[in-house]
């Protein structure tokens, strides 16, 4: 196991610059996972620690060591990528043992070490067996199996489940979260889906146009976003934004209605509102602004109600046994501790 930490790490190509002075620092056996849409770097972040890529400027360190002119055998890391790649014609244990290529472990600690993957794996049944033999999730299984075997200091993972079904995809998340649970490796881990990072990381650093928004546990993120990306971002179904102007005890919303805060940001000054639907619904707490129900999405124990306010739709949780009527007026509340604002301008927390 190792920390690793990226310093003022910029990437540059033709003239484009993708990641813009990252600095990050990730301690020994954390599971740490960026997140952000496409386009925002966290794959480019993953190939430079991988040594896949050499980066224009700034510094990679695993284990206190600067790394950023080795070659990625000399690295000390396991990837794990968006595809299987394992080799069809192998085996699940010449798959797995693949990994033992150049090691001077003897053949005995090979095997050794192999049948310790496999029973950590769960595939002691499975080692001679073909991949056209398994499952998704089982040929995922060896890919991961693959870079264990190497006992690396650092693993690296690339979207590893979004060839997956979403059956598949939950059953993984768990397993590789047992699966750092046991072993304890520093481990990085690549998404576009916030559900996976929200389920599996210790942190998440969330980006955007290669640069970082935020770095946090995934509560903190979820209740305590740093701007509205993070805010929009995170979450499903995304925060409520709504326009409003400050005033000395609260804001005051387009509609009119004014909500009361523990600080105003100012008269006059530009906000915007945000609420989760989880802490917005009907009739349960400060009232904040009323509307018509114009589409019901029932979940079962809770309705997602579609909300027009004033022109501007609004999602917000109501009980899953007796919704309101689409069409039906309705008051939204929420507790003064549940809002956000934001600055109007620059899209920061206030």
């Amino acid at each position: 196991m190792a920390n690793l930490a990226l310093r003022k790490l910029v990437q540059t190509y033709d003239k484009v610059t993708v990641l813009h002075g990252i600095d990050l620092e990730i301690g020994d056996g954390e599971f740490v996972v960026l997140v952000g849409p496409s386009g925002c770097g966290k794959s480019t972040t993953l190939r430079l620690i991988a040594g896949l890529e050499e980066a224009t400027s700034g510094d990679i360190e695993i284990g206190g060591r600067v790394v950023n002119h080795l070659e990625p055998k000399e690295r000390d890391i396991a990837m794990v990528f968006q595809n299987y790649a394992i080799y069809p014609h192998m085996t699940v244990r010449r798959n797995i043992g693949f990994g033992l290529r150049s090691s001077t472990l003897s053949r005995p600690e090979k095997d050794a070490r192999i049948e310790e993957v496999a029973k950590i794996l769960d595939m002691q049944d499975l080692l001679a067996r073909k991949p056209s033999q398994l499952s998704g999730g089982q040929r995922q299984r060896v890919a991961i199996g693959r870079a264990m075997v190497r006992d690396p200091a650092v693993f690296l993972f690339d979207e590893p489940l979004s060839n997956l079904d979403a059956q598949l995809r939950t059953q993984m998340r768990l397993e590789i979260k047992k699966l750092h649970q046991r072993v304890g490796t520093t481990i990085v881990f690549v998404t576009h889906d916030q559900v996976e990072a929200m389920t599996m990381a210790d942190r998440i650093v969330i980006m955007k146009d290669g640069v970082i928004q935020q770095v946090g546990t995934p509560a903190e993120v979820y209740h305590a976003p740093a701007n509205t990306f993070v805010a929009t971002f995170i979450g499903a179904p995304s925060m409520n934004m709504l326009p409003a102007v400050g005033t000395d005890e609260g804001i005051r919303l387009a509609s009119g209605q004014e909500v009361a805060l523990e600080r105003g940001p100012g008269a006059g000054r530009g906000v915007t509102l945000g609420v989760r639907p989880d802490d917005l619904h009907e009739g349960k707490g400060v009232p904040i602004l009323g509307g018509t129900v114009a589409v019901r999405e029932p979940l079962g124990p809770e309705t997602l109600i579609y909300v027009d306010v004033d022109g501007s739709e609004v999602i917000a949780k109501a009980d899953g046994r007796v919704p309101p009527e689409v069409g039906a007026r309705v008051e939204l509340c929420a507790r003064p501790e549940d809002l956000h604002v934001f600055d109007a301008t620059t899209g920061e927390a206030i």
